[in-house]
């Protein structure tokens, strides 16, 4: 598939998973991946206390949108922008947007919010999907990625406007919640990316939550995005000592049984893996994009390309 007709296909892409499986790190690379194939992406967090700045190795980003990548028309490479958004600075700017804007800093300092809340459940979270959907009909960038929150919040998250659809009939947030389910609802500009990783309880709480989303949420599911794969290495099964030899090297006393070991070691992880993507697929019959792990410490730009270009190779080979 061409990567611009992938990265089109939706014009919101919401990136969720369990906790702990890159959800963040695969975010930063499909952007890294859109910009590459001359595609503006424009990157939202929800929760505000990710990395996804650094490895973009930029200052922390707030409310206001910065530019985490510039364009460069050389390369064909679009920009990387983002930004974080929170339920008090949305309330505010929906306030703003309706002409009350003298009241609506009085509103947060006074902790209406809170009490609102409290009252009605989910308030929060589809003040912050009204504001994604905002940004979506404007057509801010050619492609809008949502970090979502981790697995469980993530499908209380989205279900919020179906259960305030219900809740309350009448009025402006009926109205939004209304045309948040049809954002959601509506495969040409909302689809969900799951990311895992190659182990048995990732796997299953992944196909899980993707059936929990198109039961209960009605959101149309795009590739899955199996995360940290060991590279295959070709020569792992040989003798370590005359793999040295071969090379003109010398082994000293004890490190061709430490070679052997961690041979073993990465051979039986690598077979682990293959068995639980081979799992997935079974169980979830979704294409896969396959993204390697990465022997560093931090991820920066540099890293991030390399993300990118497996995305993208992985895009290639989706029919």
């Amino acid at each position: 598939m061409d990567p611009a007709q992938f990265f089109t296909a939706s014009r919101l892409v919401i990136v969720a998973g369990k906790g702990g499986v890159g959800k963040t790190t695969v975010t930063a690379a499909l952007a890294r991946a859109a910009a590459a194939s001359g595609l503006s992406a424009l990157i939202v967090e929800v929760e505000g206390k990710s990395g996804l700045a650094a490895m973009y190795g930029s200052p922390a980003f707030s409310y206001d949108e910065v530019t985490l990548a510039e364009p460069d028309e050389a390369l064909g490479r679009a920009a990387v922008r983002a930004r974080t958004l929170t339920p008090d600075e949305a309330l505010i700017e929906f306030l703003e947007d309706a002409g009350m804007g003298r009241i609506s800093k009085r509103l947060m300092t006074s902790g209406a919010l809170d009490m609102v809340a409290t009252a009605i459940p989910g308030i929060r979270d589809i003040l912050v999907l009204g504001k994604i959907k905002q940004m979506e009909r404007r057509r801010l960038a050619d492609v809008l990625i949502l970090d979502a929150p981790a697995a469980g919040h993530a499908i209380s998250f989205l279900q919020s406007a179906s259960g305030l659809a219900d809740a309350v009939r009448l009025g402006p947030i009926n109205a939004q919640a209304r045309d948040v389910l049809d954002l959601l609802g509506d495969p040409a500009r909302c689809q969900v990316v799951l990311v895992t990783l190659p182990e048995e309880t990732p796997v299953n709480e992944l196909v899980e939550t993707a059936y929990q989303l198109e039961d209960r949420v009605g959101v149309s599911l795009g590739p899955v995005v199996v995360n940290g794969l060991y590279p295959e290495l070709a020569g792992l099964g040989a003798d370590p000592r005359a793999a040295a030899e071969a090379q003109g090297a010398s082994l000293r006393d004890g490190e061709a049984a430490s070679l052997a070991a961690a041979a073993r070691f990465r051979l039986d992880r690598t077979a682990l893996q293959a068995e639980q993507v081979e799992r997935l697929r079974e169980a979830l019959p979704l294409p896969q994009l396959r993204v390697p792990y990465l022997f560093d410490a931090d991820l920066g730009p540099e890293q991030l390309d390399l993300l990118a270009a497996a995305v993208l190779d992985g895009v290639a080979e989706l029919s």
